[in-house]
């Protein structure tokens, strides 16, 4: 499998959608947690650190969501950091 343009967009189009939503979940509920435990109130908002973590309820991801966060947003930097190496590279070359 060549990794050519088209191919690393369809990779980085399938992937961001995916990896949005648990991404940005863990960025909020991260941040709105750190919040209640300055004012003190971290036992009040234990769900917060929860969701944060991956379990959500009857579902506990707790074991697989860290990876999948990491290995989704390592999918989206590798497959744009070449997207962008591509277009940088496309654009020295071109004649003025």
């Amino acid at each position: 499998m060549t990794l050519n343009k088209a191919r690393i967009r369809q990779l980085h189009s399938l992937f961001a959608p995916i990896i949005l939503f648990p991404a940005v979940l863990t960025l909020i509920t991260g941040s709105l947690f750190q919040i209640a435990a300055i004012a003190g109130k971290s036992q009040e908002f234990i769900w917060l650190l929860e969701w944060h973590r991956g379990k959500f309820g009857r579902i506990n991801l707790e074991m697989i969501y860290p990876f999948f966060n990491a290995f989704g947003l390592l999918m989206l930097c590798f497959t744009g950091i070449i997207m962008w190496l591509q277009t940088n590279r496309r654009n020295k070359q071109s004649p003025k």
